[in-house]
């Protein structure tokens, strides 16, 4: 284990995992669930696992725009849970997050129930067992639970995100304890996501996108293609969400054996993309007076006059859809309402500091 200058403060507590439960709940450091002590030793374990300084700032987290520093990184990751292999990705996610089309403030300060959910593509994907079969968005693999839950305490403790005071959240959702699934992408009839966004294949990958907890579509009925379309559009174009009264993207996580209909059907991620912009739509008759007033002075600011058949799509366009495949078998799929129209969705390979993509994370294994 290699030797770093550690900045942090320390703090002396009892050694029991109780009186260190206790003593991050008073400092609001935690997430309510117990924490594992970021003991020097256990810190400088994760450090092994980065060819970074310990002191390099990855990021600025609002709303307190806090430095994440590598160093910071590794505490909080240590206190998730993770283990050191996972800071590579960590990493990756914070410096998503930060870019500014991400708009990390808006998600932490909001009112809205949002948490950036993280998906992963690539080889160190699989290398690290992160779940993107049964139960991928549920409980049960350490993976997933501990690098979503690293992100979040990062939010909280670096970013300043505390319920009820920078974080506004009217009711939160689960998925602000952890947010984080693997794409399937031996199930993936079509190119997996970070192939379509052009990165190789054997290239890793992270994306973040503000999302809500995932919205069930159970459709075991339809033998189509078409048909598994319909029942979609028909669950995207729910009223009520962010996304129709912000614009935006939304994302489609379909599970793989609707995915395997669909391409058997000739359906590419372009035609389902097409489709679901069109008919992922509400008459603005359907919408309150209100709400419907308003629309139609947004409308007229854009130079177009809408009558009460103006059918108003969920998304701006269909670039704005963003695609995967994730689960096991069963005919279910889900989709992920957003924040809305000022933050985009940041994808970013795992590299290794001068940019090189790591083949493995035995890449940033130091000594």
């Amino acid at each position: 284990m290699a030797e770093y200058l550690l900045t942090s403060e320390r703090v002396e507590v009892d050694d029991s995992l109780e009186a260190v439960y206790r003593l991050f709940q008073a400092r609001g450091w935690g997430d309510g669930l117990p924490v594992v002590p970021p003991t020097e030793d256990r810190v400088r374990r994760f450090l092994d696992y980065t060819d970074r300084d310990p002191q390099e700032v990855v990021g600025i987290i609002p709303p307190r725009w806090g430095e994440a520093t590598v160093e910071k990184i590794a505490i909080n990751a240590v206190m998730a849970g993770c283990l050191p292999e996972y800071m590579p990705v960590i990493i990756a996610a914070v410096e998503a997050m930060a870019d500014p089309a991400f708009n990390l403030y808006a998600i932490q300060a909001t009112t809205h129930p949002v948490a950036p959910l993280l998906v992963l593509n690539g080889p160190i994907a699989r290398e690290l067992d992160v779940n993107s079969g049964y139960n991928a968005f549920g409980q049960g693999w350490r993976a997933n639970a501990t690098i979503g839950r690293a992100i979040r305490l990062i939010l909280m403790n670096i970013g300043g995100g505390l319920p009820g005071r920078l974080d506004r959240s009217t009711q939160g959702q689960p998925s602000k304890y952890t947010y984080c699934v693997a794409e399937n992408e031996e199930a993936n009839p079509w190119e997996p996501l970070h192939v379509e966004k052009g990165f190789p294949a054997e290239v890793s990958t992270v994306m973040v996108i503000g999302g809500e907890a995932p919205h069930n579509i159970n459709d075991h009925g339809s033998t189509t293609g078409l048909g598994i379309l319909k029942t979609c559009a028909g669950a995207i174009s729910a009223i009520g969400t962010n996304n129709y009264y912000r614009g935006g993207e939304i994302l489609i996580a379909f599970g793989p054996e609707h995915a395997e209909t669909l391409a058997r059907d000739g359906f590419t991620k372009a035609s389902i993309r097409e489709y679901i912009y069109e008919h992922a739509r509400n008459p603005l008759s359907r919408f309150s007076a209100e709400n419907a007033a308003v629309y139609r002075e947004e409308a007229a600011r854009r130079g177009l006059a809408v009558g009460d058949d103006y059918l108003v799509p969920v998304v701006d366009g269909p670039e704005s859809i963003w695609i995967i495949v994730v689960g096991g078998a069963g005919k279910h799929s889900s989709w992920v309402p957003t924040f809305g129209g000022t933050t985009r969705a940041v994808i970013r390979p795992i590299t290794l500091k001068d940019g090189t993509p790591a083949r493995s994370i035995r890449d940033f294994r130091r000594g």
